[in-house]
């Protein structure tokens, strides 16, 4: 390389140092710690230098003028590259760069897709806005098994010509299996289907509550008419002889009776029974109100299935697509929902319908459909004729553009298949279709009745012809319309009895007819000039026909239509009971209170709790329980049947309108032949047996729900069962819960008090034959393809593959075809049970969905099983797969499960996608040890607390996962971002993925909170009563939230070290020893700043220092003792203010608060913890002790490493119960201010910056000091200290960790005599003869340190003179006699000074002269 180019290639490199805050001189040593680089729109035109980089993670190059890609070599550890909006023409130099994960090459000028092959771990790869032409180019991505983001057609640029292919997204997809978002559209067709499903299930959910709420009033009505039916019977029983129906074989009643007495009897049963009579005949009126709610109910759900029958499929022709067809539901916000509704009204005329009983028309739902292909095709036509036409016209040309109504085949449903096809491809005409569905032309109206009216008539006329249901006809009330953008150009009025074809109008675009010109017999005569605005077109190109709108409407009729919606039912629900005259059903209600009244009115009798002797003894009036055979209990609150055993000759029991959840107290009653259980609360049928003479029995009005059990039961103990009513129960099946009944019990003649015709009954064997699993079923409903084909669907694999590819009945037997079978469909067989798979070895693929299962068995031998749909069955437990470890997929949607057995899925090691969706799910407990679990969809289920989400927080390849419909989304604010949170590596919440400003938020909102479900979660129960420590260090916490405080009563010890937390806020309840070391904490209680109020004056003169002027100095005087003042008050203030705060932490006894940064003692208020004893404030920046005086009982204090110099007055003012004081690592000059630690018996002195003895002296103040260290102080360099120590502290027993003998002490007192000594001939030699003291003074040492006393505010001025700061004398020792009168400390004026200081150098003068001499 020439000189030039290796100048260039360091003045790129010094560029990338430059722009990315890196030295060049320094990159040799520095460029290993970089690992991302970025270059944005120049400077870069070579990728060089990156050698200096070895560890780079993240390189990004946009806006270069880079051509190819190169000098990647030794970027082993990338993982993501950007080189976008660049030149590059071809995918090279990346093969060194195998952990590349994320490939962004868009805005390039790239042809071909290549030299991709080893990057295996290769997520993304965003080719947007190239030149890739070729399918073959996608084929090559198969190579990247990992890639699951595709983009190569982004709204936002130019598209690649390869993405106008028509089965581009298509081959994508298919070739792709795994790939998750293709063009930056999602393309998880679970997730499609799920938000298909879900909109229908929220209507069906909404209209089943409407339903219940309109059957309320009847079946209340009923209930009450029941209850009375049921009282008057009992009273006809009693009148018509108690002794015969209770005991045939007694005796007749001996009392005789009068005439009169038979008389008023019989007429009192006729009332009776006239009564009964008026009674049945209201139940019968509202039974039918019932029947006539239920089958509107089944209309409706028609309807709505229906109208949302095409929203599944739109979704899947979006997923196909991949977003180039889109549709979107509008509402009253958009306008173009607006102007559609307007366009429907503007084209309606009355007057067309009138012979139909319309009068209006509502717009129920308008769909816009958005197909970029035909749009595209549109305007180039459009645009191509403008091209050939004047350009002067063009505005004449616009007006030929048109909004119109597609008119379908009035004689031929509206069929899916058809719609998609148009709303795909457009109103092409295919080779596949037949008569009338191809057309050479496309038919156009302008009016709704030229589109509508003939579909109207076939269909009336259709219903006539077929006898059906009058309710039949409102599904005429429904029509969908579909608008297109027409452009008409010219067009010219069809001729008569010619046919519509480009043949016979070669010159035109379209023809028209006007509306007069049709069948008069369709239209109808008219009255308005509505008729001469209407016209029928039919346009030759089919291109320039654009479908843009489907509009789904109700037509409004002059009856009023009986709906879950009309107005008749709405009074029903909401004023039936008020008896108005002018309301619906008032007179029916009325009738209803006077049967209510009718003769006789039976009394209300005491109701009975419990079942004893005494009380049935009294029921049946005799005392030999073997007579008994009648037993009525009607109308009482029983809820379990004791001592029934004993009546063995009971025939008939009655206990309606009780309590009763379960039957199981009568399986001793061998000989019943009646049992009326009606309108109690029975949920299970289980223990219901041994009643083999049972032959009529009523269970209607109960909560009966799961079919198959219950009809076993019968079954098998209810062998010659005549009569059965089941009616009013909440059957899972209940569309053939009449023919499973009479299939099953073949010896009923009357179901739900209907005769059973032979008819019925040969149906019902037939249909009950056809639910067992038979060879011939197998051989029908299964495949033996070996792999699963992979098509874009979101049926079952089963029922894929035996679509694709079936068994047929002639197919070969022999001896081992069954191993042929690797998928079974058996979805919709009613099935009641799962047999004969038992040689299915190779069975890989299974269905059975829509059926009557209500266990899990059958399956055991399927051990190749790797996926299993069990949806809309009746079970209610997991259970029988323990061997099926091969399976893949689980999907139990719509059963009865309750919950999830602990160890049912361990065994699953290739569980990737688990479904249990509609069901009555509580937790989420099993599903902790599925780590290989992707795919988890568990919506409309009853999960509600906090905790069953962190049962899946070690599930680490979760991505999907579906919670919609359960209580949590309510209970849990902030829902979505709390499961974001907690499950950190989903990509698809509730269907809708995952942005990563939703994560950014939900690490804002949750991150750092401690609460009581992380708790839970840790401990793995909500207990926390029992709990007595919480140790929860290293984990950011920010805040605390144990919710509810009382249940952490019992914690004693809390432990939050090494965390993020400022104050006490949420601990102030919980404990005796709290540990948080390494957080940031400020204060107890947050604590707000105070605010100053300064003059601007003041707030200058604290900024700014002052000048060497009189005047600025005058000034600076004035401001700094405003500013002094100032600061005094607000320290008196916030002393004062934290000694009248209430005492928190009462129980609180050990408080570690080291390493949090703290300054301020004073702010953290710890004067309210009373009860402290033991302190720890080691490794902070405190500078003074203080706010500790009202800490009375604190018995150890840690201040060690921190930035105290000396203590002010305050640091100890009151006497304190202190015993342990650690000072170590501080700046500690001076030992003054500790009088007051009257009790302290250790202190830690260490590696502080005492230098003079005499500090250490001032210790003699603490006489209970027994231990001391002072080592690593400049004092200890002179060997002194120890001697005076020990000679000064007499208690002392430690010292720098080494025990005080007796010897030391004597070494000591030998050491300070022999001192004494020479200070005191010192002393002598220095006085004059005349003034010599006493000898016993002359023994006092005479030793004093002079120390300024602190200069004042004014003293800090250079310029003024002041006067003479006054000198303390400190630590005096004086002969005696002097110390009595002056003290150890005094201190000297500067005129005493003076006096003393000329006396005592006149007295050395004098004693050197006389030395002299």
């Amino acid at each position: 390389m020439t000189e030039s180019g290796n100048l260039n290639r360091s003045e790129i490199v010094k560029e990338l140092c430059l722009c990315n805050g890196l030295s060049y001189e320094m990159v040799g040593q520095e460029g290993s710690d970089a690992s991302k680089l970025e270059m944005f729109f120049s400077g870069y035109p070579l990728i060089v230098g990156l050698s200096l980089f070895p560890n780079l993670t993240s390189l990004t190059i946009v806006a270069q003028d880079i051509r190819e890609i190169s000098g990647l070599e030794t970027c082993l550890q990338l993982k993501e590259l950007w080189i976008a909006e660049c030149y590059i023409e071809k995918i090279e130099g990346l093969q060194e760069c195998r952990n590349l994960e994320k490939l962004y090459l868009y805005y390039n000028k790239i042809s071909k897709i290549q030299n991709l092959e080893k990057l295996i771990r290769l997520e993304v790869l965003w080719l947007n806005h190239n030149m890739i032409r070729t399918i073959e180019d996608l084929t090559n991505l198969t190579r990247l098994p990992r890639l699951k983001d595709l983009s190569l057609n982004d709204p936002q640029y130019k598209t690649n010509p390869v993405c106008q292919l028509c089965n581009y997204s298509t081959h994508v997809l298919y070739h792709l299996p795994s790939l998750q978002r293709l063009d930056t559209f999602n393309v998880s067709a679970k997730q499609i289907k799920e938000l298909a499903d879900r909109h229908l299930n929220e209507e069906l959910e909404k209209l089943n509550d409407k339903k219940c709420k309109l059957q309320k009033l009847p079946e209340e009505r009923i209930k009450l008419f029941n209850f009375a039916k049921k009282n008057l019977e009992r009273e006809l029983a009693e009148l018509k002889g108690p002794g015969k129906e209770q005991n045939d074989d007694a005796p007749e009643a001996e009392t005789p009776r009068n005439s009169e007495t038979v008389a008023q009897e019989s007429a009192r049963q006729q009332k009776i029974l006239t009564k009964l009579s008026a009674l049945d005949e209201r139940v019968a009126f509202w039974k039918k109100k019932l029947n006539e709610i239920e089958a509107i109910y089944h209309i409706e759900v028609r309807q709505r299935k229906k109208s949302h029958g095409l929203l599944t499929p739109f979704l899947l022709t979006e997923l196909e697509t991949v977003g180039n067809i889109h549709f979107e539901e509008g509402t009253e916000a958009d306008d173009w929902f607006n102007s559609c509704y307007e366009l429907i009204l503007s084209r309606f005329c009355t007057w067309d319908f009138r012979a139909y009983g319309i009068t209006g028309v509502k717009v129920k739902r308008v769909i816009k459909v958005n197909n970029r292909i035909l749009r595209l095709k549109f305007e180039e036509k459009f645009q191509r004729f403008l091209d050939d036409e004047d350009t002067h016209d063009l505005e004449s040309y616009r007006k030929m553009l048109e909004c119109l109504f597609y008119v379908f085949d009035p004689e031929v449903a509206v069929k899916k298949k058809h719609l998609l096809q148009i709303l795909e491809k457009g109103f092409q005409e295919s080779e596949t279709d037949k008569p009338p569905l191809r057309r050479e032309a496309v038919p156009l109206v302008n009016s709704l009745s030229m589109c509508e009216c003939p579909r109207i008539e076939f269909l009336q006329q259709k219903f006539k012809d077929e006898m059906k249901n009058p309710a039949e006809y409102d599904l005429l009330r429904y029509g969908t319309i579909l608008i297109a953008k027409v452009f008409l150009g010219q067009s010219v009025q069809a001729r008569e009895q010619e046919p519509i074809s480009k043949a016979n109008y070669p010159m035109v675009n379209s023809v028209f007819m006007p509306q007069r010109h049709l069948l008069n017999s369709i239209i109808g005569q008219r009255h308005c000039n509505c008729g001469y605005r209407q016209f029928k077109w039919f346009v030759f190109d089919h291109d320039l026909v654009l479908p843009e709108y489907i509009v789904d409407f109700e037509y409004i009729t002059v009856v009023k239509v009986h709906s879950l919606f009309s107005t008749l039912n709405t009074v029903i629900l909401e004023e039936g009971k008020k008896y108005s005259e002018g309301l619906v059903f008032s007179q029916e209600l009325k009738f209803d209170d006077e049967v209510m009244k009718m003769e006789p009115r039976i009394k209300p009798r005491p109701k009975i709790i419990t079942l004893d002797d005494k009380t049935i003894i009294s029921l049946a009036k005799t005392n030999i329980y073997s007579h008994i055979v009648n037993l009525n209990l009607h109308g009482n609150s029983l809820s379990k049947l004791r001592d029934l055993s004993k009546l063995t000759g009971l025939r008939k029991l009655n206990i309606s309108f009780n309590e009763f959840t379960c039957l199981d107290d009568v399986y001793h009653l061998y000989n019943l032949e009646y049992l009326d259980a009606s309108h109690n609360h029975v949920i299970t049928l289980e223990g219901f047996q041994g009643l083999m003479k049972l032959k009529h029995l009523d269970l209607s009005w109960n909560q009966l729900k799961k079919t198959c059990e219950e009809i076993n039961v019968l079954c098998k103990h209810t062998t010659s069962l005549l009569t059965l009513d089941i009616q009013h129960n909440p059957w899972q099946k209940p569309a053939t819960l009449r023919l499973s009944v009479i299939g099953r019990l073949k010896t009923l003649t009357h179901l739900d008090g209907i005769f059973i015709s032979e008819e019925e009954t040969r149906e019902a064997l037939k249909f009950i034959n056809g639910t067992k699993i038979t060879q011939l079923t197998l051989l029908q409903h299964s495949s033996s393809e070996e792999e699963r084909p992979r098509m874009l669907s979101i049926w079952p694999s089963a029922k894929i593959l035996t679509q694709i590819s079936k068994l047929e009945p002639h197919f070969p037997l022999t001896g081992n075809w069954y191993l042929k079978i690797t998928a079974l469909n058996l979805d919709g067989q009613h099935l009641f049970e799962i047999t004969n798979l038992e040689k299915l070895e190779n069975l890989k693929w299974a269905s059975f969905s829509n059926n009557n299962l209500s266990k899990m068995e059958g399956l055991e031998s399927c051990v190749n099983l790797e996926e299993l749909t069990l949806d809309g069955n009746c079970i209610s437990k997991i259970e029988g797969i323990a061997r099926l470890t091969k399976l893949s997929r689980l999907s139990m949607n719509n059963n009865l499960l309750t919950g999830l057995e602990k160890h049912t899925f361990d065994n699953m090691q290739h569980l990737h996608s688990l479904s249990l969706e509609n069901n009555r799910i509580t937790s989420l407990s099993a599903l902790q040890k599925t780590f290989t679990l992707i795919e988890l969809y568990i919506s409309n289920n009853y999960i509600a607390v906090n905790q069953e989400i962190y049962n899946l927080k070690g599930l680490c390849n979760l991505v999907i996962l579906d919670m919609y419909g359960n209580i949590i989304i309510w209970n849990q604010e902030n829902y979505r971002l709390f499961i974001i949170f907690h499950l950190p590596e989903l990509k698809a919440l509730d269907g809708l993925p995952i942005e990563p400003p939703e994560i950014e938020n939900a690490k804002d909102l949750f991150g750092g909170r401690l609460t009581s479900d992380m708790i839970a979660e840790r401990q793995g129960h909500s207990n926390f009563v029992q709990m007595q420590e919480l140790n929860w260090t290293s984990s950011s916490i920010r805040t605390v939230d144990l919710i509810p405080v009382d249940q952490f009563r019992n914690v004693c010890s809390v432990n939050l070290q090494n965390n993020n937390l400022t104050s006490f806020s949420g601990l102030i309840y919980l404990p005796n020893v709290l540990c948080l070391n390494y957080n940031h904490i400020e204060s107890i209680m947050p604590r707000l700043k105070p605010q100053t109020h300064l003059s601007n004056r003041q707030l200058l003169y604290q900024k700014v220092p002052s000048i060497n002027t009189f005047q600025t100095f005058f000034y600076d005087k004035v401001a700094f003792k405003s500013t002094y003042d100032l600061k005094l008050t607000m320290c008196f203030r916030d002393s004062v203010s934290n000694e009248n705060m209430a005492p928190i932490m009462q129980s609180l006894e050990v408080l570690h608060l080291g390493y949090n940064g703290i300054c301020n003692l004073l702010q953290l208020q710890l004067n309210r913890l009373r009860n402290l004893k033991f302190l720890f404030l080691q490794g902070n920046e405190i500078s003074q002790v203080e706010g500790l005086d009202n800490l009375i009982v604190l018995q150890e204090l840690v201040v060690d490493h921190n930035r105290i110099r000396a203590f002010n007055d305050s640091a100890f003012a009151k006497p304190s119960s202190l015993l342990t004081l650690h000072l170590e690592e501080n700046r500690l000059r001076e030992l003054g201010k500790l009088q007051s630690l009257v009790k302290l018996e250790k202190l830690f002195l260490g590696y502080n910056k005492i230098q003079e003895i005499a500090e250490l002296e001032k210790l003699d103040v603490i006489p209970s000091l027994r231990e001391l260290t002072i080592y690593g102080n400049p004092i200890c360099r002179k060997m002194v200290h120890r001697h005076v120590l020990i000679f000064r502290l007499p208690n002392l027993q430690m010292l720098d960790g080494i025990p005080i003998t007796t010897d030391d002490r004597a070494k000591a007192e030998f050491h300070f005599s022999e001192l004494q000594a020479k200070k005191n001939s010192v002393i002598q030699s220095n006085l004059p003869p005349t003034k010599s003291l006493p000898q016993s003074h002359l023994q006092t040492p005479f030793s004093c340190k002079f120390v300024p006393v602190t200069s004042s505010p004014t003293d800090s001025g250079s310029f003024c003179r002041v006067k003479a700061s006054p000198i303390k004398i400190t630590n005096v020792i004086l002969p005696a006699g002097f110390s009595h009168f002056l003290g150890p400390d005094f201190t000297l004026t500067p005129e005493v000074e003076g006096i003393f200081t000329k006396s005592f150098r006149e007295n050395v003068k004098t004693n050197k002269q006389q030395q002299q001499q």
